[in-house]
């Protein structure tokens, strides 16, 4: 199993990171894939009722990428992965700039879909960011993790669900 974890403020190609997933899954694993999920999550130009023109996101250097390894490690004892990518974003960000992917391959299907989404549910509850929003009028709130982001990250833990994904071979 390989990861790869990357906090920066540069901007990420997704082709690029496809790729290079697929070129370590070649080397490692030649023929053992069957799956890949990517999802890049891009930021909104809105929360709730106000407009949002900025998202600016701090993070502490090395506590971040360890609480991000730690939900990949997670993910890892729950299903059968063969390679995880989490590159995220810090810095101010603008309506429709990326600011995460998360990229899971698997032998199967399944397990590629449900870790994908298990990684990105935790990350917006567990990971080690602070976000604050600014908004249209100029004022500026700071972003806490939402009840619905707490019950998608609960219900990975409280029925011990495997997610959307269905177990077994696809």
């Amino acid at each position: 199993m390989t990861t790869l974890v990357r906090v920066e403020q540069a901007d990420f190609n997704i082709a690029v990171e496809y790729q290079a997933g697929l070129n370590r899954l070649a080397l490692q694993h030649p023929g053992a894939c069957g799956a890949v999920v990517s999802f890049v999550g891009l930021v909104r130009d809105y929360f709730g009722d106000h407009s949002v023109s900025e998202l600016f996101l701090e993070h502490y250097p090395g506590m971040t990428e360890r609480s991000i390894n730690a939900l990949i490690e997670r993910a890892q004892q729950r299903w059968d992965l063969l390679d995880t990518v989490v590159i995220h974003r810090v810095g101010a960000l603008t309506p429709s700039e990326q600011i995460v992917l998360v990229q899971v391959a698997s032998s199967h299907r399944p397990d590629a879909f449900a870790a994908c989404e298990f990684i990105m549910d935790y990350l917006k509850t567990d990971a080690v960011f602070w976000k604050r929003e600014r908004h249209g009028s100029g004022a500026q709130r700071w972003v806490e993790s939402t009840a619905d982001d707490h019950k998608r990250a609960k219900s990975w833990a409280s029925d011990g669900s495997e997610g959307s994904g269905s177990p077994g071979p696809d």
